[in-house]
């Protein structure tokens, strides 16, 4: 059992929960992730991107958002309670190395992923820029941790309530198009805006690694959930990845297949039933 330390609310339905695991803590690398099985009465394990990790005090840090029974249910225990199971570190580490300068892009809940792989950038020996967006201030997550290790930082939102009125690529656009270009650039967020940093990227030919942590489901590489065509070839983001070079990545045969299920997930029925916490709800593959 993992005992857990502290808990945050960042925003609306996200939170910040730090965890006993000395294990993981020790051994994990920037771009691994976890499952975590909540109580043995939820049979349910849902993959969780390690946002931060202290290796001497052996916590983990996990940063999640509550779109379903289990997160819903995780949002509600208190630091003293305890979860049942936490395996990992899993998926393939992030490739780090001294590149030159870094552009690393973080939209919404995906920053939390980047900042490991801010951290690792930077203890190589890289000039990291830092693009954090959100939808409104009130979104904006992990900027002060961002600031330590940024050498730029720029914030965007997309009303302009904080920082620069934009979206994530105009300002990947501005460092891609400079008399010197990025030697490498990092997307970790919503599909729809990893395939825009893509496009953008491609278009000055600067290089970039995206995470689609987004669409794994049971994060063992059994399910079959997150099959990707990367380079032409079936991929599965939970054993093949987390992360894949973002030129390769079919965008829109990735979104397609996410899309599958959207009128079900819509569906007024569902929605009150997650809402209400109605027990029969409690079932393996709902989260």
């Amino acid at each position: 059992m993992n005992r857990i330390i502290s808990k945050k609310q960042l925003s609306a339905d996200v939170y910040e929960m730090v965890v006993e695991a000395p294990l993981i803590a020790r051994s994990r690398k920037a771009g691994q992730f976890i499952i975590v099985q909540i109580d043995t009465d939820w049979g349910e394990r849902i993959p969780l991107t390690i946002a931060d990790a202290d290796g001497e005090a052996g916590t983990l840090t996990m940063v999640f958002q509550t779109v379903g029974a289990t997160t819903h249910k995780l949002a509600v225990k208190e630091p003293g309670d305890v979860l049942e199971n936490i395996l990992g570190p899993l998926g393939n580490p992030t490739h780090i190395e001294r590149f030159g300068t870094v552009v690393c892009v973080g939209g919404g809940i995906g920053v939390a992923p980047l900042y490991p792989i801010v951290q690792g950038m930077k203890a190589a020996g890289n000039r990291v820029v830092v693009i954090i967006g959100a939808r409104t201030r009130e979104l904006v997550i992990f900027e002060h941790r961002m600031r330590r290790y940024a050498d730029e930082l720029v914030v965007v939102t997309d009303d302009g309530s904080y920082g620069r009125k934009a979206l994530v690529t105009e300002p990947l656009r501005d460092y891609c198009s400079a008399p010197v270009k990025p030697d490498m650039t990092v997307a970790i967020g919503p599909p729809v805006m990893m395939k825009f940093c893509e496009k953008t990227a491609a278009e000055f030919e600067v290089p970039i690694m995206v995470s689609l942590n987004t669409i794994m489901i049971d994060g063992t590489g059994m399910c079959g959930g997150c099959r990707v065509t990367v380079g032409g070839e079936t991929k599965f983001v939970c054993v093949d990845g987390p992360e894949f070079d973002g030129h390769k990545v079919d965008f829109e045969n990735m979104m397609l297949r996410m899309r599958a299920f959207k009128q079900r997930e819509d569906e007024e029925r569902h929605k009150c039933r997650l809402e209400l916490g109605i027990p029969s709800l409690a079932a393996p593959g709902v989260r």
